[in-house]
């Protein structure tokens, strides 16, 4: 019953961009060693680098570590495309 209250937690460590920790991940969609794709609490989060590999994977807990050379961390925001979907349908009404 505790778990149903339960607040979404996600938090991003990064350490001299070369390690990551990352909390509030529910799912590894892809990985290679050139890019990451999580399913996080907050939404998809891309990581793109060189080298990354995964030094830490416990799903469970939703935590996540990886290390290499990390480029950029970008978050595909479904919320953008709603806003856009509610504008073109007033449009066309």
């Amino acid at each position: 019953m505790m778990e149903q209250g339960k607040a979404k937690r996600h938090e991003v460590k990064m350490l001299n961009r070369k390690l990551l920790e990352i909390s509030g991940v529910v799912n590894l969609e892809s990985f290679d060693s050139e890019e990451f794709l999580l399913e996080t609490e907050c939404g998809f989060l891309t990581i793109t680098g060189q080298n990354l590999h995964i030094k830490n994977l416990i799903l469970e807990q939703g935590l996540v570590a990886i290390e290499g050379m990390v480029h950029s961390l970008s978050y595909l925001d479904g919320h953008t495309q709603d806003k856009t979907k509610g504008f073109l349908g007033k449009l066309f009404k």
